[in-house]
């Protein structure tokens, strides 16, 4: 899957990475960063749990070693809850941000650039400067989700991003179509 670089404690990239992946960014929104529990939170309960956490990171390509992860979850669970409710999970991603960022992140701008090259880089699993309709869909299936399962509708999703209709996504699609789906955070 490419060499991608998001750290968190407890979790290991497999392979060597690049630079990581700058968690505090205005680009990853508030709505982004739900659809990120959301595909975490496997079982939709609401919260994340330890397996489940390792469970995403590892479908990502990441090695966790889970008793750090939950000592990790532990500190950022409320008291007599089993893992991670949204405003926890959010509290962890502000957190991390801090801490491999320092509070005060570098210029947005070339970070926001950074974020989209690695982010990218996640995606175009041959690293040729495309993402394919089957790359898009092998990522999905490591997700799980549904879509994954479905050529028709990973070409679709291609399409609807695909500016020069050349039947792949370039980098700058792939910008374009981050930058439109960005709302502001409250």
């Amino acid at each position: 899957m490419g060499s991608q670089g998001i750290h968190l404690p407890g979790a290991k990239p497999s392979s060597s990475s690049s630079s990581s992946f700058r968690l505090r960014s205005s680009s990853l929104n508030s709505l982004r960063l739900r659809r990120i529990f959301d595909l975490f939170d496997h079982n939709h309960d609401g919260v994340i749990t330890v397996p489940e956490l390792c469970r995403a990171l590892e479908l990502l390509g990441l090695e966790t070693d889970a008793s750090e992860l939950a000592v990790t979850v532990e500190s950022y669970t409320k008291p007599g809850k089993e893992g991670l409710d949204y405003d926890d999970f959010e509290a962890l991603h502000r957190s991390l941000g801090d801490a491999f960022f320092g509070a005060e992140a570098e210029d947005e701008g070339a970070g926001d650039e950074s974020d989209l090259t690695e982010a990218f880089k996640v995606f175009d699993e041959d690293g040729d400067g495309y993402i394919s309709a089957l790359e898009l869909q092998t990522v999905l299936n490591k997700l799980g989700l549904p879509e994954g399962f479905e050529i028709d509708r990973v070409r679709q999703m291609i399409c609807s991003v695909d500016e020069n209709r050349d039947g792949r996504v370039d980098f700058l699609e792939f910008k374009h179509m981050m930058q439109s789906v960005t709302v502001p955070s409250s």
